[in-house]
């Protein structure tokens, strides 16, 4: 176990490598922090601190920089997650809250993640699977030509086509709209198929197989794997970090453009905590040299989707999780009220 002092020390030592970019040394630790010791005693604790690979030399120079164990130990033990403004929240509020629809508040809050952060931003668009139906609703478009419109509890929208075997009446329209709604409105998605298995039957026999296509629709939808969308922005503010990627930002960029990755990026995020995935704790190896921070957002106590931001080891991380967190906890607030 490190002492606290060396804690301290390493605290300073990523918030100035942050802030400045440059290799820190004992004599800018003394002089910008009130360490309490003397610039021997620092350059003693640094040298523990490199013994145990919590800090790096990175050339000649006299600095050192923080390893990914160091920025680890930094985020698990020493970084609070720094508030944002009340300035800062009333920002983002009015902005997530001029949306239109789901789209539009999965591109507002793309573009806010990536301008507060300075940093890749990706969301992920909520879950089906782990969604409510709102409502169902059926058009007719022609005399055997429905439209199945499926809406969710997070605002989503969902159209189909439906080519029946016969004709079907609008007032069997009706009737099955009412019944299909009563049967599936406020239920989860993996409910509904056992909640209309025997809806079909209650019809009169001519109706039943425009009825069963319906249904089999309505379960196709619910099952599709429409959660793997994800949507992703600022890709060009890891330009301002070139010096931060060992050779080249090119397996970077190669690794933001698989949906696959990102996806797994965001994996382990729940509702109830942060995850912070730094260097190579990142399992695919274009992404090693930069830093993940990921949360789930929903419109309850359950997350429906993740979202969170990319960028490198050299991360403002109090900045960033506070920032992460606020805006997910104001798009479940959205979809709450949606």
């Amino acid at each position: 176990m490190l002492s606290e002092r060396r804690l301290e020390v390493l605290r300073a030592i990523v918030q100035d490598y942050v802030g400045t970019e440059e290799p820190v040394g004992s004599k800018a630790l003394t002089e910008r922090h009130q360490l309490g010791v003397s610039p021997a005693t620092v350059r003693n604790d640094m040298a523990a601190l490199e013994d145990e690979g919590f800090i790096a030399q990175p050339h000649t120079s006299a600095g050192r920089i923080p390893t990914d164990k160091g920025y680890r130990l930094f985020v698990d033990r020493l970084a609070g997650v720094k508030p944002l403004s009340t300035p800062e929240r009333r920002a983002i509020q009015n902005f997530l809250d001029a949306s239109v629809d789901l789209d539009d508040v999965v591109a507002r809050t793309v573009r806010l993640l990536a301008q507060l952060t300075r940093q890749v931003a990706v969301v992920q668009y909520p879950s089906l699977t782990r969604s409510t139906v709102r409502h169902v609703e059926l058009l007719s478009l022609a005399p055997a030509r429905l439209m199945l419109v499926l809406i969710t509890d997070t605002g989503r929208v969902e159209q189909r086509m439906i080519d029946c075997p016969a004709p079907f009446g609008e007032t069997s329209l009706a009737d099955l709209r009412a019944r299909l709604n009563s049967r599936v409105v406020g239920r989860r998605f993996a409910d509904v198929p056992q909640l209309v298995q025997d809806l079909s039957e209650s019809f009169e026999p001519e109706d039943r197989g425009t009825v069963s296509t319906v249904l089999a629709t309505l379960l196709e939808t619910l099952v599709e794997e429409t959660e793997e969308r994800l949507m992703i922005g600022g890709t060009a503010n890891l330009t301002r970090f070139g010096h931060d990627f060992p050779l080249t930002i090119r397996p970077v960029l190669e690794a933001l453009e698989e949906q696959v990755v990102l996806l797994k990026l965001l994996g382990e995020a729940t509702e109830s905590g942060m995850t912070v995935r730094i260097g190579h704790e990142n399992a695919h190896e274009g992404l090693s040299s930069t830093s993940v921070v990921a949360v789930g957002y929903g419109s309850g106590d359950e997350a429906v989707a993740k979202l969170g931001v990319v960028g490198p080891t050299r991360m403002d991380y109090p900045g960033t999780m506070g920032a992460v967190r606020a805006v997910a906890r104001y798009v479940g607030q959205i979809l709450a009220e949606s």
